[in-house]
């Protein structure tokens, strides 16, 4: 009876051991899958020394398992990672003795899909010796495979592949026709990488044809994805071809731009220390990877000397595993049971956590069409109150009217400014926001900014003190509205919460090249301060602090979320030093790019401007509101302008076709067809006359589309008629 028990005993703990091991290997290969994961992360990323040191833990783990498919895949990731990085350089010989390692162990468990890729390296590895018989042979091989599986996805990166071939061999064109078939193109580890290379890769062969404008659009294609992914060496190379396709156009002043920016990204990749520390680490890693390939060839030779010895003792050990094995087939089969009604467990509550992500996706756009709807139809009637108090306070009104007056200006202004702020939140959100570059002079914005708040800075008896390095020039290339208005919120949000105090802005450059400055600037106030626990969630939206602040202080508290998001756009970023009752000071960067000296003598020259009542204009404004009709009518008249009135945008094509005007303004919402579709229409047969789009701007309204739809400028209504003057006759010069 004791005998008995102690079989039974043995045989449960064998049975148990056999199990354990068995989940123990399913956790090392959900390793070995993150591993290759962080592989292909840190290619991406172009560390290769960790992408090393991954390889190496993936052939330990491998060899801990036997797990044979792994081993072969992290060697031919090896030899991926030899050729991407050193294709010009590469030991062709080294690498075509890792792969055909590769494919012995492939060919031994019947992994045709893994082979098929070896077949590709191979091929590339071919081209090194220019091989091209041996390389056609291996993609053919390739080819066979994937017709097979027929996998669009693998056929797709065959091409690209194929499209790399002819580019090292100087056949450009077959080499575009490879890349542009190769699109969608597809990859469980590196989508967006893949991409990126093929717009790269095209870029190359275009740029070797003379193709400059194809190229142009493929290198931004790739930098546009390098951007969003960090991918620093496409990112590299793609700012090299922009800047060489600027130069074969002859376009030397975009040139210069993308080589400084070029040399820029440069050394943040290849700065001495970070070389050095690559250097050491490659080699590192690198022997650490040999030494195990060596090894492993070491312990197979030993593995197929032992394995003679080893079959008598598998014969006598197969018929007590059976046993063992029959056992544990029910035992599996319960457990199979459970896993399955767990998995469907899972897939239940996997749907309705999609569902779930949907709904909350679906809010966020329903919030975000929402306040811009909102925002879009507030601005109609205010343009009516802004406008008409705009006229009242010009036709002399007696002083009891004027401060009424000026009360109701006041607060149409601040109502148009929270409308702005929420929409201008929403862009942001909706990443409905562009970089516009352009030449501005920022002495002269930061000296509008404020004697625009001068009035501000009088009602709580703060003096403001503004210091500009003399180094900076009177032109850079900026974005001028983002940059207005970021100084103008932290200016004024400075002023707000200070009381006879002083506030300072400081502007002093930090660093120079010959082509651009980068600027620093500070706005310090002496007044209530931030607590350090208000300063943690300061620049969330509508965030003031508290609510007694708001209540105090007023304001929406979207200010410091704005300046946040439009210098994050502008490559910055902003820092916060305060205490409270001290006072704070905001801190943040700007690159901004020199303008030659010749380019500045030309603009100051297209700055004059044309005065209005020179000569009587003949306008057509289009605009189905009534009220917003005599408003716009009486501005135009001030300036001794003649006006006809188009009720909808059917009317003014008509009225366009029959008269001439100096000019057209065109509302953009109106019944029946849009004043896009309208303008659209009027260009079929006149493209002379300047077409302004005036309209209550909403979340997808962007002043580009509306340039490439046609029109001249864009007029948010409503609008400061003295903006609406000057804008008028820029376009007019």
């Amino acid at each position: 009876m004791v005998f008995k028990v102690k079989h039974i005993l043995f045989f449960f703990f064998t049975l148990f051991s056999i199990v354990s091991q068995a989940q123990s290997n399913e956790q090392v290969k959900d390793s070995i899958e993150r591993s290759f994961v962080d592989v292909y992360e840190h290619k991406k990323k172009a560390k290769k020394h960790l992408a090393l040191e991954k390889l190496n833990i993936i052939l330990d783990l491998s060899d801990s398992i036997q797990d044979k498919k792994s081993r072969a895949k992290a060697y031919m990731l090896r030899a991926e990672l030899e050729i991407e990085e050193n294709y010009k350089d590469f030991n062709p010989e080294e690498i075509k003795s890792i792969l055909l390692r590769a494919a012995k162990i492939q060919t031994d468990i019947n992994d045709s899909l893994g082979l098929g890729y070896n077949y590709v390296l191979q091929a590339l590895t071919a081209t090194k010796n220019t091989s091209y018989s041996i390389a056609d042979s291996h993609f053919d091989e390739a080819e066979k495979i994937f017709s097979k599986t027929q996998s669009k996805d693998d056929i797709n990166k065959l091409k690209y592949y194929k499209g790399l071939f002819f580019l090292s061999q100087g056949i450009n064109g077959r080499a575009i026709e490879r890349f542009e078939n190769s699109l969608p193109i597809n990859d469980k580890y590196q989508p967006n990488y893949l991409r990126s290379k093929v717009h790269l890769n095209l870029a190359k062969a275009y740029a070797n044809i003379k193709e400059f404008k194809d190229a142009k659009l493929n290198a931004e294609a790739a930098l546009r994805i390098a951007n969003a992914y960090d991918f620093p060496i496409i990112k590299l190379q793609s700012i090299r071809i922009i800047s060489d396709t600027y130069a074969g156009m002859d376009d030397m002043n975009n040139a210069y731009r993308f080589q400084s920016r070029f040399i820029k990204v440069n050394d943040s990749i290849y700065n001495n220390a970070r070389l050095q520390r690559e250097v050491t680490a490659d080699a590192y890693f690198d022997n650490e990877f040999k030494t195990r390939y060596i090894e492993q060839l070491k312990r197979e030779n030993t593995e197929e000397s032992q394995k003679g010895k080893r079959n008598k003792l598998t014969s006598i050990l197969s018929s007590a595993l059976l046993i063992i094995i029959s056992l544990l087939t029910i035992s599996l089969y319960r457990n199979n049971q459970i896993k399955v009604k767990t998995n469907n467990l899972l897939l239940k509550k996997n749907s309705e956590l999609q569902l779930a992500k949907d709904n909350a996706e679906k809010a966020m756009k329903a919030k975000a069409q929402f306040l811009s709807t909102v925002t879009h139809e507030l601005r109609t009637p205010l343009y009516a109150v802004t406008g008409l108090t705009h006229l009242l306070l010009e036709e002399n009104p007696s002083e009891s009217q004027k401060e009424h007056l000026k009360s109701l200006k006041f607060s149409g202004d601040y109502l148009l400014t929270f409308i702005n702020d929420i929409l201008q939140v929403n862009k942001i959100e909706a990443r409905k926001l562009a970089i516009e570059k352009a030449p501005l002079n920022l002495k002269k914005v930061l000296n509008d900014v404020v004697n625009s708040l001068t009035q501000t800075s009088k009602e709580n008896n703060n003096k403001i003190i503004l210091t500009i390095d003399k180094g900076i020039p009177e032109k850079l290339v900026g974005d001028y509205l983002k940059m207005s208005q970021v100084f103008i919120n932290l200016i004024s949000n400075a002023l707000k919460f200070t009381k006879d105090g002083l506030v300072e802005i400081v502007a002093h450059i930090e660093k120079e090249t010959d082509t651009q400055q980068t600027i620093k600037f500070e706005i310090r106030d002496n007044g209530i301060g931030i607590s350090d626990e208000m300063q943690e969630n300061i620049f969330d939206s509508f965030s003031q602090g508290s609510v007694q602040i708001n209540r105090k202080y007023g304001g929406t508290g979207l200010g410091l979320t704005i300046v946040k998001s439009l210098l994050e756009l502008l490559e910055s970023h902003i820092q916060l030093e305060s205490k409270l009752g001290e006072g704070s000071t905001f801190i943040f960067t700007l690159t901004l790019d020199k303008i030659p000296a010749e380019t500045i003598e030309a603009e100051v020259i297209s700055e004059e401007k044309t005065d209005l009542k020179n000569r009587k204009f003949k306008v057509l404004l289009v605009e189905d509101n009534k009220i917003n009709q005599v408003i716009t009518k009486k501005i135009i008249a001030k300036q001794n302008m003649t006006c006809d009135i188009a009720d909808d945008g059917y009317q003014a094509i008509d009225y366009a076709r029959s008269n001439r005007y100096d000019f057209i303004l065109m509302d953009i919402h109106m019944p029946g067809i849009s004043g896009i579709e309208a303008t659209k229409e009027i260009r079929k047969f006149d493209v002379s006359t300047p077409i302004i789009a005036l309209t209550a701007i909403s979340l997808d309204d962007n002043k580009g589309d509306f340039l490439k739809d046609g029109f001249n400028e864009v007029i948010s209504k409503p609008f400061d008629p003295e903006v609406f003057y000057q804008k008028i006759s820029h376009i007019l010069s």
